[in-house]
C-alpha cells in the first residue's frame, strides 16, 4: 500500500507523519519550527525519507496563503523569511518526489472531508475556531483555492459593515466576532466574572459558566453563538453546501454549547445541513497534508 508524507507547519511545531491510503498513521514525529524555514524543513524531510525509502510523494499544509499550483508561499508575517518561498519546487528537487502545498486551514478541512466527521458528504465546509476563525471548503473531496489561494478565508467575509477593526485592514470581519479572540472581548464588555475569584474568566471557562446559568456569562455565550450561526447561513446561502463540521481549540468546550448552536442554526436554514463537530483534532492537518497527494475517493455515491 502506498505510503505519503503528510506535514503540517505550525507557528511553534510542525508535525510530520508517514500515512497510507487508507489514512492510518505509521509513524508520527512532531518538531519545533525553526526559522529560517525552509533549510531545516528540507533537511527534517530527507531524514523521514532515509527511514521510509519506499516514500512515493509529500503533501505539506502551512499557515499563510499558499499558491496550490505553483507551491509558493504567497503571504506570512509572522514565520521570518517563509513569505515568497517556492516550497514545493525546492522539495520536489531535493527529494525527486511529487509535492504539493495549501494552507493549513484548507488541510484540515480536507482531512475531516475525507476521512473523518464529514467524510459521508460531497460538498463541506469546516471552521477551525482557535485564537481566530480560519476554514476550508471542500467540494467532491477537493480543495477550493479560488484564482489566488484565497477561498474558503471564512474569518475575513464582513459580518459587522463598519464593526471592529481586523487585522487583515478591513473593519467587522466575521473572525472578529467568532473566534477565541472574540471571546475575550465579550467577556470583557459583559464583565463576565468567576464566581469565587471575582476576576474576569478564561474562554474556556466561559461556557461552562453559562450551562451552570451565570447571567454576564449567558449573555456573552450567546451573543457568540448567535453571530456563529449567522455565519453559517449567509454561507449556505452562497455555498449550498451538505455538512459543516467544526474544529479548533473553542470546540474543545461544545459539550457546553452544541445544542444551543443548532437551535440557533435552525430557523435561519435555507435547505436542510447538517452539523458536525470535527473528529480529529489536532491530527487534521496532518492528515489532510497527507490526502493532498492520495487521490480522492469516487464521490458519486455521497451525499
Amino acid at each position: 500500500m502506498k505510503k505519503v508524507l503528510g506535514v503540517d507547519i505550525g507557528g511553534t511545531k510542525i508535525r510530520m507523519g508517514v500515512v497510507n491510503e487508507a489514512g492510518e498513521v505509521i509513524t508520527d514525529i512532531t518538531i519545533p519550527t525553526i526559522v529560517p524555514l525552509y533549510p531545516y524543513l528540507e533537511e527534517q524531510i530527507l531524514k523521514v525519507k532515509a527511514d521510509f525509502p519506499d516514500l512515493a510523494s509529500i503533501g505539506i499544509g502551512t499557515r499563510g496563503m499558499v499558491d496550490a499550483e505553483t507551491g509558493v508561499i504567497t503571504f506570512e508575517t509572522d514565520l521570518e523569511g517563509w513569505q515568497g518561498t517556492a516550497v514545493k519546487s525546492q522539495l520536489e528537487a531535493a527529494t525527486g518526489l511529487r509535492v504539493e502545498v495549501n494552507n493549513d486551514a484548507n488541510c484540515a478541512a480536507l482531512g475531516e472531508a475525507r476521512l473523518g466527521a464529514a467524510s459521508e458528504f460531497k460538498r463541506v465546509v469546516c471552521f477551525t475556531i482557535g485564537t481566530w476563525l480560519g476554514g476550508g471548503l471542500i467540494f467532491d473531496g477537493k480543495i477550493m483555492n479560488g484564482a489566488h489561494g484565497g477561498a474558503g478565508e471564512v474569518g475575513h467575509f464582513i459580518l459587522y459593515p463598519n464593526g471592529i477593526p481586523c487585522k487583515c485592514g478591513r473593519a467587522g470581519c466575521s473572525e472578529q466576532y467568532v473566534s477565541g479572540t472574540a471571546l475575550k472581548r465579550l467577556i470583557k464588555e459583559e464583565n463576565v466574572l468567576h464566581p469565587e475569584t471575582e476576576e474576569l474568566v478564561k474562554p474556556q471557562d466561559l461556557f461552562q459558566l453559562a450551562t451552570a446559568g451565570v447571567p454576564s456569562a449567558i449573555v456573552a455565550r450567546d451573543r457568540f453563538l448567535s453571530d456563529f450561526a449567522i455565519v453559517i447561513a449567509n454561507l449556505q446561502a452562497i455555498l449550498d453546501m451538505d455538512c459543516v463540521v467544526v474544529g479548533g481549540g473553542v470546540s474543545e468546550s461544545a459539550d457546553d454549547w452544541w445544542e444551543l448552536l443548532l437551535e440557533k442554526v435552525e430557523p435561519l436554514k435555507l435547505k436542510p445541513l447538517e452539523l458536525k463537530r470535527a473528529i480529529f483534532g489536532n491530527e487534521a492537518g496532518m492528515l489532510g497534508a497527507a490526502m493532498l497527494v492520495i487521490d480522492s475517493k469516487d464521490y458519486s455515491n455521497k451525499r
